[in-house]
């Protein structure tokens, strides 16, 4: 399974404009307050995931996903 990391700056800035906790992206998303917590701290996650957290936070997933050059 494909793995990639999350902009954490990215998220953390998106999750302040729109207002939104770990706890209530968790809710909007399906996805656990433990893997929000994880890829925040730089986990890799699956395409899946960022996916869903893309779909809650109304971003594209481009916009979530780590620059890798």
């Amino acid at each position: 399974m494909l793995k990639l990391k999350i902009d954490n700056k990215k998220l953390l800035i998106i999750m302040t404009i729109r207002c939104i906790s770990i706890k209530k992206l968790a809710e909007k998303s399906g996805v656990s307050e433990g893997t929000i917590s994880a890829v925040k701290a730089g986990k890799s996650c699956s395409y899946l995931t960022i996916g869903k957290l893309a779909k809650a936070l109304e971003v594209p997933v481009q916009e979530l996903i780590e620059d890798c050059r």
